[in-house]
Order: C-alpha cells, then structure tokens, then sequence
C-alpha cells in the first residue's frame, strides 16, 4: 500500500505551535495547579508535563531515567509503553513547576530546530510509530494528537478551556477520524448498509460520513440516507474518543437523528486511546 503524503512543513508547524500554546498555558499556571489531577488515572498536570518531556528527550537521544520502583505494578499502567512514560513522569514528579516548564521550553525548542531542518524525504523515510510501522513524518502526526489531547487535559484539570482550534486541533480530529471505520464497524457493530454521519460543530468544524459495505470506511460522498446522525462539538468529540469522560456524563451535549440506538453504540465505541 503506498504511504499517504504528510506535508512536513504543515505538521511541523502544528507540532511547533502546539508547544507553543502549551508553554504560554503553563507559563500562567500558579504552581498549586501543577498537582491538581488530570483525567488520566494517576497523572497530575505536572505528570502530563513530564510525559510531554520525556518523549520529546528520548527523540532527543536521551536515555531512559532509571526507576527504584516496579512500574508495572502500577494500577495506571497498561503494558510497555505504558511503563517507558511512566519511568520519565517519575523522574520529574518531585521538580518545582519550573524546572518542569524550563526542561519543556528546551527541549521542545531543539526538537522544533531539529525537525525544521529535516528535508521531506528524511520526513518521509520508515520509521517506527505508535500506531504502527509507517513513516517518520506520520510519528509526527501521532506527536500532535499526542500534545493537544494533553493540553486539553491539563485544561480540564484546572478549569481553564481553551486552545479548541487551530492546526492542532485540526490534526486532531483528522487523528481520531481515522479510526472511525474501526469504532463504528466493529466497534459499534453498525450493521451492513447502514451510514453513521458525525456533524461536528466547533471549534472544529467537519462532516464525516461512515459508511459499512461489509466493512465499514470514511467516505467523502454518501451515496445514501444517514441511519442516524450525530452532532456535536468538537471538544467533546475529542473528550469521548480519548476515553477522557464517561459517555453517560456528556450525552446530553450529543444531538442523535435517526437510529437511536445505534447512535449511543457509536458514543460508547468511540473512546479508542487513554
């Protein structure tokens, strides 16, 4: 199968703003806030902060921090990658927010200067994901989901929304929106011949139509009725598919037209990462 183009200097630039966004947040953070807990299970905001880092210092080079304790044994961690993050947030836990933030801005700023200075084909040459064998510029893609969805966290946290649009959200969409065929056709179990349609209606604006032929895929044209519809924001899109928030808890943000109990299928499949 040939590789999707990935624009290098579209994603970069998205990757590179949402640093950006996410250290003026932090910049404006009082450090009592740095503890306060985020949706994912035993993680502060000070802990997403320190996942951010650690990734971004082991694209770096940096080696592994070692751990006294047996991290896997932790309620909160799932398998491997699980206990890679976790090695780098125990590292920072006990560091004043402004270390914390510091080890971001550097970090984050020789990466940007690193992957700007990438020519398209190093961008596009095989690389390792976490979704999977691909391309390095699509690693990148993932890095941008990856750091808005916990900008949204640390958000979320403190009660301070923000950040909804913008080439990071866009990207983000487009992240969960590749996994639609997934969660609607098996997930969902959306019968054959039927069509879920998700209307999105801010900060991200964006129809997508799900069609199941036997297997279920995104398509740009519906060529028939929608079963059901569901409209809703962007924000809470992001929230549901991250398994950030129970379903029941935002259901009455959702508006369902159509086949209602397949719509309520397709909310509690959605949530496809933590």
């Amino acid at each position: 199968m040939t590789e999707r183009a990935i624009d290098k200097g579209f994603v970069v630039g998205a990757l590179v703003e949402e640093w950006a966004a996410i250290g003026e947040f932090l910049g404006g953070l009082p450090d009592a806030q740095w503890d306060s807990p985020s949706p994912l299970p035993g993680w502060s905001v000070r802990d997403l902060v320190a996942h951010i880092v650690g990734t971004e210092a082991s694209l770096s080079g940096e080696s592994l921090p070692a751990s006294e304790v047996d991290l896997r044994s932790l309620d909160h961690v799932r398998n491997d990658i699980g206990a890679l993050n976790e090695a780098w947030v125990q590292s920072l836990r006990s560091s004043a927010p402004a270390d914390v933030l510091a080890r971001f801005r550097q970090l984050t700023g020789l990466r940007a200067a690193a992957l700007e200075a990438m020519s398209q084909a190093e961008f596009d040459a095989p690389s390792w994901t976490p979704a999977g064998q691909g391309t390095y510029g699509r690693f990148m893609e993932i890095r941008v989901f990856d750091c808005w969805i916990h900008e949204q966290d640390m958000r979320d946290a403190v009660g301070i929304p923000g950040h909804g649009g913008g080439p990071g959200a866009e990207l983000s969409v487009d992240e969960i929106v590749r996994a639609l065929g997934y969660i609607v056709g098996k997930r969902a179990g959306a019968p054959s011949g039927s069509l879920v349609s998700l209307v999105l209606t801010g900060p991200v604006t964006r129809s997508v139509h799900v069609a199941v032929d036997g297997r279920a895929s995104v398509v740009d044209e519906p060529d028939r009725e929608a079963t059901v519809v569901l409209s809703l924001s962007s924000d809470v899109f992001a929230r549901l598919a991250g398994g950030r928030v129970p379903v029941a808890s935002r259901v009455n943000e959702v508006l369902i037209s159509g086949d209602a109990e397949l719509g309520r299928r397709v909310l509690e499949a959605l949530a496809f990462t933590i």
